[in-house]
């Protein structure tokens, strides 16, 4: 399974983003293989709109099951719930510690988004 995680970084041990559109990088993590593999997601920092929508399609293709994240808007949320990606909000910490507490199953999946579009 792959799961995507927002970081500030590109290592496990980054901070988790507290944004999804506009995070730094995702993290994706392999639980086949207990491997993580950056992608930046640097063209929507600073894009005036559909940062989310655009975020969620780099997401999708990368074969994700599952996002971790501090926060989703509405329009990103949607986007991944038609691809079939799971989100799990109000995630802190490093990236490290987001696997750790999906695995354990401390996390709860969100069912809409968390804030407002433009967050």
């Amino acid at each position: 399974m792959k799961v995507v995680i927002t970081a500030q970084g590109d290592s496990p041990d980054s901070e988790v983003d507290p944004r999804f559109g506009r995070a730094r990088n995702f993290l994706v993590y392999d639980t086949e293989t207990d491997t993580y593999t950056p992608v930046s997601n640097t063209q929507n920092l600073q894009a005036q709109q559909g940062a989310g929508i655009q975020a969620g399609r780099t997401v999708a293709d990368t074969g994700a099951q599952a996002v971790l994240t501090g926060n989703c808007g509405p329009k990103a949320f949607r986007v991944l719930a038609e691809a079939g990606i799971k989100v799990y909000a109000g995630v802190k910490g490093t990236a490290r510690d987001a696997v750790e507490a999906f695995k354990k199953g401390e996390l709860t999946e969100a069912t809409s988004a968390n804030v407002e579009g433009h967050w």
